[in-house]
């Protein structure tokens, strides 16, 4: 089988519009999996979030990986075993908060189980909320709340806000953080040099796998690096157009079963 491992974005992308896996796509991960191909997800979400992806595609039974907060944190899914974890220094969550009060957004981090929001909520956090099925506890002391260094934070806003927001953060905050938007309304911050490529570089290295032989399927802004990276680069035709113009193949979209798709003509 030319293709080892396959890294899977889940919103937009392994999950339709009602946030759903399909049975098709279930399906067709199954019949890859029995071949031998090794399913990864690697998500933006915390690692919470990555739980109903992790148990409708049996990640722990049939040995798959956990990339959570764009890959700051690599888990194997069969023992828990963490591979690798990383984290943005409070000082670069500091001038994220001041980022956030300077252009009046949103802005949360994680902690254990929760979401931890600064002041106030807004439709974007309680989005992130119910994506990730995490509650979400507001602070007035949010600096005082996070004493110790998370693997990542969001700023939440209207995106042509948000855009102002990550052009000036990713200012301030250069060689310190990584800083790019998931979603028009998403800015993430997490440690620099991390994202979806540069995590799954390290977890194949582990493996002995080859770039050559890895699939990455993706839709957004915080896909482009490992759609880029892959040996098979896709993007879900829903998919914005940076991630559209990485890619090697547009696959059908995320309510069109488009994993599928991908599995059928490439893998099986």
């Amino acid at each position: 089988m030319k293709y080892k491992i396959i890294f899977l974005d889940i919103d937009g992308t392994l999950t339709d519009s009602r946030k759903l896996i399909t049975p098709k796509t279930k399906e067709a991960l199954f019949r890859a999996a029995e071949k031998g191909l090794i399913i990864a997800v690697a998500s933006g979400r915390p690692e919470p979030g990555l739980a109903y992806a992790s148990k409708e595609l049996e990640l722990k039974e049939r040995g798959g990986y956990l990339l959570p907060f764009n890959g700051g944190l690599i888990r194997r899914a069969s023992d828990g075993k963490l591979i690798c974890s990383d984290t943005i220094s409070l000082e670069a969550l500091s001038t994220a908060y001041s980022t956030a009060k300077e252009f009046g957004i949103g802005i949360i981090t994680y902690k254990g189980g929760e979401i931890i929001a600064a002041d106030r909520l807004d439709s974007y956090i309680e989005l992130e909320s119910r994506i990730n099925s995490m509650p979400v506890r507001v602070t007035d002391d949010f600096l005082g709340e996070i004493d110790y260094e998370p693997v990542k934070c969001l700023l939440t806003g209207e995106p042509e806000i948000a855009e102002r927001a990550e052009k000036s953060l990713a200012q301030q905050l250069s060689g310190k953080a990584n800083v790019f938007r998931s979603e028009p309304f998403f800015v993430e911050v997490v440690p620099n040099g991390i994202d979806k490529a540069v995590s799954i570089e390290k977890l194949i290295g582990e493996l002995g796998i080859s770039r050559e032989e890895v699939i990455a399927c993706g839709d957004g802004f915080n896909d482009v690096s490992m759609i880029k990276f892959a040996g098979l680069g896709v993007c879900m035709s829903n998919g914005c157009e940076a991630a559209k113009n990485a890619a090697d193949v547009i696959a059908p979209s995320n309510d069109e079963d488009g994993i599928a798709w991908v599995i059928e003509n490439y893998v099986l």
